[in-house]
């Protein structure tokens, strides 16, 4: 099932590039294992009109290091563009001194990277290929108009665990799915250390199954507040 879900993700992204006019895809390689997923499926449907952009800003070099192997692994063109010094120069122009753990300043970095993915988009005629899943974005956990700035999400349905079993499918490196998911926005960030629930309770909310009431009281918390992240901006109605 999963290796035939590959091939129909790999259809759909091609498919939805061609009729929007599109030559290729452009996506973000973080080293995690949303992004080399999205890899192997846009390498897939691009072979040669594929790019990955890894784009550090104060990042784990072993991050960068798995993202580049990836690229190599699969044989993807790829650009590394690092926006260590523009990250600097912005927080200085804010007037802030760098601390990463502030929420506000956390943001911009996928901020930063979204209008590097649109620079190159925009001059390859290329669609950005978002690697958000199904459980992030019921969430909202993913930054407004960051890593949430995208033209297709194909991982849009499927659930962390579902990605998983994709990357295993796809005989994803070991070194890539042992790894705890982390956005990257402070050294030491894990996903499911910030959110404070695990992806195993949120997918099992998500598909209906028993969770504690603290655990669904905290995942419906987080998407009644995140609500506008996953629509388009209100207007008065009328």
């Amino acid at each position: 099932m999963t290796s035939e879900l590959s091939g129909k993700l790999s259809n759909w992204i091609k498919e939805e590039v061609v009729s929007g006019g599109g030559k290729g895809v452009v996506f973000g390689l973080s080293g995690g294992i949303d992004s080399t997923v999205t890899a192997y499926l846009c390498k897939a449907a691009f072979p040669e009109n594929s790019l990955g952009l890894i784009i550090p800003c104060h990042s784990n070099k072993a991050d960068i290091d798995d993202a580049k192997s990836v690229a190599k692994e699969i044989g993807l063109k790829y650009e590394t563009i690092d926006l260590d010094r523009v990250y600097n120069i912005f927080l200085e122009s804010l007037g802030h001194m760098r601390d990463d753990r502030d929420l506000a300043l956390a943001n911009m970095k996928p901020r930063l990277r979204m209008v590097t993915l649109y620079y190159y988009a925009n001059k390859l005629n290329y669609f950005v290929i978002g690697t958000g899943n199904k459980s992030e974005i019921t969430l909202g956990y993913f930054t407004k108009y960051g890593d949430g700035g995208c033209d297709l999400l194909p991982l849009g349905n499927l659930t962390k665990r579902n990605v998983y079993s994709l990357a295993k499918s796809l005989k994803v490196s070991d070194r890539i799915i042992s790894k705890p998911p982390s956005a990257g926005l402070w050294k030491g960030q894990t996903d499911e250390g910030e959110l404070g629930i695990t992806y195993q309770e949120i997918d099992n909310y998500i598909e209906g199954k028993t969770v504690s009431e603290s655990v669904k009281a905290k995942i419906e918390e987080l998407m009644k507040k995140s609500e506008h992240k996953r629509n388009m901006p209100r207007i008065p109605g009328f």
